[in-house]
């Protein structure tokens, strides 16, 4: 069994057992949760003390980027509407779309409720950037979420309150965990690490680099997911919001939410992850899924870095200076890890998911490890041709 652990309503582990027969499986997953195994890490509790009074939360616009998945974006919809955030309004980017049903469904089903927009050209940055220009312009910030997440009825709320609270905030994250383990791919990409970054909030701070992390801002994947996060809507706009060349749906294959990070970052914005904004994300189920995520984020990786370089040709001393370190946190994130007899379980074992998030020490396949350093050396290359490609229509970019 996997379960999440609350204190208080607040996120702060999940723990994972097997369950004998006859055993009451909650009494299992007690005892899991308060015995020795529960080690520092993603089975690990984060600090229980209470956190004080959120602010109001300011208004909101969400985007929903989708093309094709009626039937799973009705099932996120259904969870973005139940939130319990005073004042937002759902809005769906259908993008590229082939045939009508996605139109269909908002337009049946959520009307008045839901707001629909059209975007014709592929690609998720690109996507996400008709969602900023068609939101509501007195939102002042965005959220961003997949189709495919069933998003905690606190989720928003968590989500953008930081914003009233800090002025200088430009960025928000949130926790994403599995809403389904039930195939070995999906077992095997949680165990590696899956989306989640801990129950532990974090600030980065352009003013006061972490010093931790000597990538930073370059280490843009610790900072979150595009799958749960929001911006102050002027922040965005500021930087040009996301570059439309990067993304699902390009050549490019990914980046466009880590390009989106280190943009705002390097604006002099700051960035805070706050793990009790909580979607349940739903992984995708086979091998060659899970094959096409890794090499996916092999090139979403190095596309957004040669993005950043793109546009903002100033940091290219300070990414040049981190260069060496950074080959070999590409080396260690993703290199193959055989199953280790001593640690107990093995790739696809339930007692083995979900990994401690950010360690890479759980096994990872050879094949899948080639897959994301094939990804990596392409990822330039597919940031070129998105470019190229970009260049016959409009850019993309919002007002």
């Amino acid at each position: 069994m996997y379960a999440l652990v609350r204190i208080d309503g607040r996120p702060v582990a999940t723990v994972t057992c097997r369950v004998a027969a006859g055993q009451d499986p909650a009494e299992a997953l007690v005892a899991a949760f308060r015995g020795p195994e529960a080690a520092p890490g993603a089975g690990s509790p984060a600090d229980p003390d209470p956190a004080p009074p959120a602010p109001l939360p300011p208004r909101t616009a969400v985007v929903v980027a989708t093309r094709e998945r009626a039937g799973q974006l009705a099932r996120a919809l259904d969870s973005l509407l139940a939130q319990d955030h005073p004042d937002f309004r759902v809005l769906v980017v259908d993008n590229a779309p082939r045939t009508t049903a996605t139109r269909d469904l908002v337009v049946s089903r959520y009307a008045g409720r839901v707001d629909y927009a059209h975007e014709p050209r592929p690609g998720l940055a690109v996507a996400h950037n008709r969602g900023v220009a068609a939101a509501d312009r007195a939102a002042p910030v965005l959220a961003f979420t997949d189709d495919d997440v069933i998003a905690d009825p606190h989720w928003l709320s968590a989500l953008t309150a930081p914003f009233a609270a800090d002025p200088g905030l430009g960025c928000t994250t949130g926790l994403i965990l599995p809403a389904r383990l039930t195939t070995p791919a999906q077992i095997l990409l949680e165990s590696h690490g899956g989306f989640a970054k801990g129950f532990a909030p974090r600030l980065y701070d352009p003013a006061a680099p972490p010093a931790g992390e000597p990538l930073f801002p370059f280490t843009a994947g610790s900072f979150g997911s595009g799958a749960n996060m929001a911006f102050r809507a002027d922040a965005l706009r500021a930087v040009g919001g996301f570059d439309p060349a990067t993304g699902t749906g390009t050549p490019a294959k990914g980046g466009d939410d880590l390009y989106a990070f280190v943009r705002v970052l390097t604006a002099g914005h700051r960035l805070r992850y706050t793990p009790e904004a909580l979607v349940w994300h739903h992984h995708r189920e086979t091998w060659q899924d899970l094959r096409n995520q890794a090499y996916g984020y092999g090139a979403g990786l190095t596309a957004y870095l040669t993005a950043i370089l793109v546009r903002r040709p100033a940091l290219l001393p300070a990414l040049l200076v981190k260069v060496p370190r950074g080959l070999a946190h590409a080396r260690a994130i993703s290199a193959h890890r055989p199953y280790d007899a001593h640690a107990g379980g093995a790739a696809g074992d339930m007692t083995q998911a979900p990994g401690t998030h950010g360690a890479q020490s759980y096994p990872w396949p050879r094949s899948l490890s080639r897959l994301e350093r094939r990804g990596m050396l392409y990822g330039p290359l597919g940031y070129a041709k998105a470019r190229l490609r970009a260049r016959g229509g409009a850019t993309g970019r919002t007002p």
